[in-house]
């Protein structure tokens, strides 16, 4: 049952992301903001993690997860270090997807060449 959750939280969340491209005529970059925003808000009201928990997957793969992230590590490093420990969080709990992002993404450049 939890694939089921996990594909039906992830696709609403896109499906979201696609309305407001579609509807909103926001830009790709204005809806991938908008939703990493989102994940960061409902992360501080303490509402992404219960979805997380709820959905899995669903919830932790689409962009609002990485504001959730941030969040989450912000608040978790404040707690230990204070006022500094907003700034490490951050990069603390998220450098690990950036870097995957920027090591596979080279890697993609090396096997397909792109169009244009």
């Amino acid at each position: 049952m939890i694939f089921i959750w996990a594909f039906i939280v992830g696709g609403i969340i896109c499906v979201v992301g696609q309305l407001l491209m579609d509807v909103g005529k926001l830009t790709p970059a204005h809806t991938m903001s908008t939703l990493v925003v989102t994940g960061a808000v409902l992360d501080g009201f303490g509402l992404y993690e219960p979805l997380i928990d709820f959905a899995g997957a669903g919830a932790t793969v689409p962009i609002t997860s990485f504001g959730n992230a941030l969040v989450h590590g912000a608040m978790a490093e404040a707690e230990q270090n204070g006022l500094i420990g907003v700034i490490t969080g951050i990069f603390e709990v998220t450098s690990a997807g950036i870097s995957a992002a920027i090591i596979f993404g080279f890697l993609a450049s090396l096997v397909f060449k792109p169009k244009g």
